[in-house]
């Protein structure tokens, strides 16, 4: 199973917050856990934003950003089809990046010889556009 995070399911793997624990038993079951190109800048933007935000000390954010970065290799990176992207955008109503991964993770499924793709998101709209998209959806009751 591959198991696809957008970035705010990528951040409970790194971010002690709500459902993290879940986030982490979800990868550990997957075989692959991938994400879009994009979740790497936003994933450092969100340390970045926990830090001046006080939530992280300047050694947490350090240690989780260097972490991260060293980890990123061994997520499958997606990239994304940028016209989809925008169909969905005004399909479903989403945010820009949020159709955007909508858009990698529909691009992983495209492919006969792809493992089952689980969609991990914690925004509910995402999560239903994903599902209305024919994806099977992990959320925080699962």
């Amino acid at each position: 199973m591959i198991l696809y995070l957008d970035t705010s399911s990528l951040v409970k793997l790194y971010v002690a917050e709500a459902h993290s624990g879940l986030v982490r038993n979800w990868a550990e079951e997957a075989e692959i856990v991938a994400t879009c190109r994009v979740a790497y800048p936003e994933m450092t933007s969100a340390l970045n934003r926990r830090f001046r935000t006080g939530d992280l000390a300047r050694k947490d954010y350090q240690l989780l950003a260097k972490k991260f970065a060293e980890e990123w290799e061994h997520f499958a990176a997606i990239d994304f089809d940028e016209l989809a992207a925008g169909h969905l955008a005004g399909k479903h109503g989403l945010r820009g990046f949020d159709a955007i991964h909508l858009s990698a993770a529909l691009l992983l499924i495209s492919s006969e010889r792809t493992p089952d793709v689980v969609f991990s998101s914690f925004d509910q709209k995402l999560n239903d556009a994903a599902a209305a998209e024919k994806l099977t959806v992990r959320t925080m009751k699962q």
